[in-house]
């Protein structure tokens, strides 16, 4: 399958490439436009649907590939994620056209994301089965009355989780594509062929558009770029590893580790703030960084580096969790990236400029250290 998932990759690039600039005309067309306001970055009118693009071309080449690959290499599961991907993607995107048509209500998008969560788990029988807690049993199953809401959950939060750092030219293209990335490696790690083949040609896809968002972006990706790759992540994420029956606890909350954890401290920075959960702010990791002085372009490729490191641990955690030490790895890679993240929201002031518990800790650890040095 490696074979198949190189050409997929390259035809669904290549195919990206061609249609990009024709969707910008069409966004010009319709009046699917971007404008400036004060939340904004960019300062001139900006055509979307850009996920248009990636869209079409991950639908078409996968749908070109089927034929040509033998029957006896999917599994009876193969064919429903595939199926569910393509068909609750299709719904998404078609969700997301629409809103950056005509700016839908916040409501009825997220009825129309949670009907799209239920046609994968009803129509589709996938949803999270077992779960690999760190320190517990090798798996524990799941009663539907649990996987069923958390599997609709997972594909609805992640869906959203990519939306909310959509904020910079190639930003969630880029960090989604990472994330894909690393899922690549993996399931090219345990064998996992049909899982290679679609991340290979999404990411073709991704890599194809990004010629046109990257900073300065001539096209934004816009709602059905941004609510479809949120959505496919949630899928693959979720489902990459199925077929050993395990989807780990801590691998998918690596993977999407830069959107999560903007939408945590998004959400306690409201709260603490006393404002709406769903208010928009400025307040996000990338705003963070340009207000350190960060141009767009380094702020792009630092959150790009943050995604690389979160995806290398997803990786690292994977290849070891059936060995001896996999639970104790995960353990210490938790605590680790859990400081670290507390760090970092204090440096960059991404909840609270004025409150910082643990600088402040180590500040008054490193007074209380030289005053002993110099009492000596």
């Amino acid at each position: 399958m490696v074979g198949i998932g190189i050409t997929g990759f390259v035809l669904s690039l290549a195919l990206a490439l061609v249609l990009t600039p024709l969707v910008k005309k069409f966004a010009f067309l319709v009046g699917a436009i971007d404008k400036p306001n004060h939340r904004k970055v960019h300062t001139r009118i900006m055509p979307r649907l850009g996920g248009l693009s990636f869209y079409a071309s991950f639908t078409v080449i996968i749908l070109l590939l089927l034929p040509l690959i033998p029957e006896h290499w999917f599994s009876a599961h193969d064919k429903r994620l595939i199926g569910a991907l393509l068909t609750g993607g299709s719904l998404i995107v078609l969700l997301g056209a629409l809103d950056d048509r005509f700016q839908l209500s916040a409501k009825l998008k997220l009825l129309v994301q949670i009907a799209a969560a239920c046609v994968v788990v009803f129509g589709f029988d996938i949803r999270m089965d077992f779960v690999n807690i760190p320190f517990g049993a090798d798996s524990q199953s799941l009663t539907e009355w649990i996987s069923i809401p958390l599997t609709i959950f997972w594909i609805v939060g992640v869906t959203n989780a990519i939306n909310l750092i959509d904020g910079l030219d190639g930003l969630a293209a880029g960090v989604s594509g990472i994330a894909i990335s690393s899922i690549l490696v993996m399931s090219a790690l345990m064998g996992q062929g049909t899982v290679v083949i679609l991340c290979a040609v999404l990411l073709g896809g991704i890599i194809g558009f990004l010629f046109f968002n990257f900073h300065p972006a001539k096209i934004f990706m816009g709602d059905s770029g941004a609510l479809f790759l949120g959505f496919a992540l949630a899928m693959l994420s979720m489902l990459g590893f199925k077929q050993i029956t395990v989807v780990s606890f801590v691998t998918p909350l690596l993977l999407i580790g830069v959107p999560l954890s903007d939408t945590f401290f998004a959400i306690i920075r409201r709260r603490v703030q006393k404002k709406p959960i769903f208010e928009p702010d400025k307040g996000h990791l990338h705003h963070c960084l340009q207000q350190l002085g960060f141009s767009h372009r380094k702020t792009v490729l630092i959150i790009y580096g943050v995604a690389a490191f979160f995806g290398a641990c997803a990786v690292l955690q994977s290849v070891f969790s059936n060995s001896g030490v996999g639970n104790w790895l995960t353990f210490v890679v938790i605590c680790v990236l859990l400081v670290l993240l507390q760090i970092g929201a204090e440096l960059i002031g991404i909840v609270d400029k004025s409150k910082r518990p643990i600088l402040n800790f180590l500040a008054r650890m490193r007074v209380k250290e030289t005053a002993g040095t110099r009492s000596k």
